[in-house]
């Protein structure tokens, strides 16, 4: 069973920065696509960014220009780095993968991270 595990979250003043990291907890055959959601207190989940397998990112308007997404296939993870950081970008941020665990099958899976705390105080 794969899991995603995330990691870097925490509290930072508004204007810093953070980087997240989310990383497949086994040696898979491939992660196709990869995005980032997060969650505030009272709000649905949303989808900050995603990153193909080849590199080409996309962004929610809120954090374009702040974030960028970026990952090592090499070793499947995959990073956000948020600067300018916004007491609005408060949440529960969450590692979502499209993997494909085995060569010899086809067959991918969706999987999603439990989550980081990212808190910014104004």
């Amino acid at each position: 069973q794969v899991q995603l595990v995330e990691s870097g979250g925490g509290l930072v003043q508004a204007g810093g920065s953070l980087t997240l990291s989310c990383a497949a907890s086994r040696s898979v055959f491939r992660i196709n696509f990869m995005g980032w959601y997060r969650q505030a207190p009272g709000k649905q989940r949303e989808l900050v960014a995603v990153i193909t397998s080849g590199g080409s990112t996309n962004y929610a308007d809120s954090v374009k220009g702040r974030f960028t997404f970026s990952r090592d296939n090499a070793k499947n993870t995959a990073y956000l780095q948020m600067n300018s950081l916004r007491p609005e970008d408060t949440a529960v941020y969450y590692c979502n993968a499209d993997i494909r665990t085995y060569s010899y099958s086809s067959y991918a899976m969706n999987y999603f991270g439990k989550g980081t705390l990212v808190t910014v105080s104004s």
